[in-house]
């Protein structure tokens, strides 16, 4: 008895591990430049013992007037984005494609930006130099790209100013970051697929601050409500002096339209090439 026991325990042990799947394998790699397709911190499926787990997230149903990948910003009001420090730029001042890490305000990675530009492009125009700049999601998947011409910066020249198109999904424009002429002050107007004007931008008289944080307002069109702001955050003395990767904080009402949230990151990449970029060329 307890040997044929032993054996029905050990055919039902057996039997009921059967209705487990197969662990599939990893996806294939990304392309070139980008980090290795992984879940994000905090929202793996195997609970770790002793280990607080964030609370996952259920991504939201589809939407009509939400492009595929951008599911995630219709759940949040905040972004942080950390730019990558590059070794061969610290050492040598060789200019390299910026690279970006955006998590969430728990600090959870949900979207990798990398910018695609040649040698000559990067060194020889510096922070002015046109850009595409695709965004990834955890998967892998470009869902937004972001694409700058080459356009001029001085007051002098209030007909060339600088101009952003976002698109999501790729080849499909939501929206359009715009530069306005102003003698002092950093000044953009956001606008939507049909390019039409949404929202204002406004920056502080000296972009550039010491020792303390630089805030771009997001203002209505009539510029009397501030609904967010984009903040370049001081990373310490040692940082700023040595590299140009840049932290970035953005803020937006949570029932913002999602691609105006896309647009909002887009003007955030626009707004570091613009005043932040070449503190490391100097």
């Amino acid at each position: 008895m307890d040997k044929q026991g032993g054996q029905y325990n050990s055919q039902h042990t057996a039997g009921a591990f059967q209705g487990f799947p197969q662990q599939t394998g990893y996806p294939p790699p990304g392309p070139v430049g980008f980090p290795t397709t992984q879940q994000p911190a905090g929202f793996s499926n195997q609970p770790q013992p002793g280990m607080y787990q964030w609370p996952q997230w259920t991504p939201a149903p589809p939407s009509a007037n939400c492009p595929p990948g951008l599911e995630y910003l219709t759940q949040i009001d905040q972004l942080l984005i950390h730019q990558q420090v590059e070794l061969l730029e610290v050492f040598t001042g060789f200019e390299t494609n910026n690279k970006y890490i955006i998590n969430n305000s728990l600090g959870q990675r949900v979207y990798f930006a990398a910018e695609e530009n040649d040698c000559c492009t990067r060194n020889c125009c510096g922070s002015l130099r046109p850009f595409i700049l695709k965004i990834l999601d955890n998967t892998g998947r470009e869902v937004i790209t972001c694409e700058r011409p080459l356009r001029c910066v001085s007051c002098c020249y209030p007909c060339c100013l600088q101009k952003l198109e976002i698109q999501s999904p790729p080849g499909v424009p939501v929206g359009y970051v715009i530069q306005n002429w102003h003698p002092f002050l950093p000044k953009f107007t956001v606008l939507d697929e049909h390019q039409q004007e949404v929202l204002k931008i406004d920056g502080p008289c000296m972009a550039c601050r010491c020792c303390s944080d630089v805030d771009f307002d997001i203002k209505s069109l009539n510029e009397e409500t501030v609904v967010g702001k984009i903040t370049k955050q001081w990373t310490g003395i040692i940082r700023e002096a040595f590299t140009d990767a840049d932290h970035f904080a953005i803020q937006f009402p949570l029932d913002l339209d999602v691609k105006m949230k896309a647009v909002m990151l887009g003007a955030c990449f626009l707004i570091d090439f613009m005043f932040f970029e070449e503190n490391g060329n100097s």
